[in-house]
């Protein structure tokens, strides 16, 4: 059975698990209380972090149009443009044995694509949640439902994975920022130009 963390809860994931080694990030989510015509569009989005909290290059953003890393070891398996249905709406493998040694931090996002545009915000975003499970067996490990607790937000960093004495650990996050995407590459030290 999954443990089911709240915000701001940190809990080990691979001390407990010794032989995990591949896990699968799952993101999802449902609109609601929107009649503004406009389709949603919500996308998950990764920033693989160096001990200062920055990306170090380009590749070390993960999304629908750069979907994997430099070494392959973190893999965005596609965009899903609606939303609709049960179950995550979009996904990431990490292979955690394979991520560079430079890499401490590996953030979890969820942004609103046009959100501005298209006066959109978390809101009107309901049943919001990230999981890890294990990629072999497809058993859901930990799972963080975000709540109701957002307004005005249009990106929301959902959780982290992180390296804490040679083991990996998550961090559920959920803290809501209200900007665009561009604002946050601007925060992991990355340039939209």
């Amino acid at each position: 059975m999954a443990i089911s963390l709240t915000k701001g809860q940190k809990i080990d994931l691979t001390k407990t698990n010794p032989n995990l080694t591949k896990v699968i990030v799952g993101l999802g989510w449902d609109t609601n209380r929107y009649d503004g015509g406009k389709d949603f569009d919500l996308d998950a989005s990764v920033f693989l972090l160096n001990g200062q909290g920055q990306c170090g290059a380009d590749t070390d953003f993960i999304f629908y149009n750069n979907p994997k890393n430099g070494n392959g070891s973190v893999v965005h398996t596609g965009d899903n443009r609606t939303g609709a249905g049960d179950g995550d709406d979009e996904q990431v493998s990490v292979d955690l044995s394979a991520v560079p040694a430079n890499v401490e931090r590996i953030a979890f996002a969820i942004t609103i694509h046009e959100a501005r545009e298209r006066n959109q915000n978390f809101g009107q975003v309901a049943n919001a949640f990230v999981r890890i499970l294990d990629e072999q067996s497809g058993t859901e490990l930990i799972r963080y439902d975000l709540g109701e607790d957002f307004s005005i937000e249009t990106v929301v960093v959902v959780g982290e994975l992180y390296r804490h004495s040679g083991e990996w650990k998550f961090n559920a996050i959920g803290s809501g920022y209200q900007e665009d995407l561009a604002g946050l590459l601007g925060k992991y030290g990355l340039s939209t130009s």
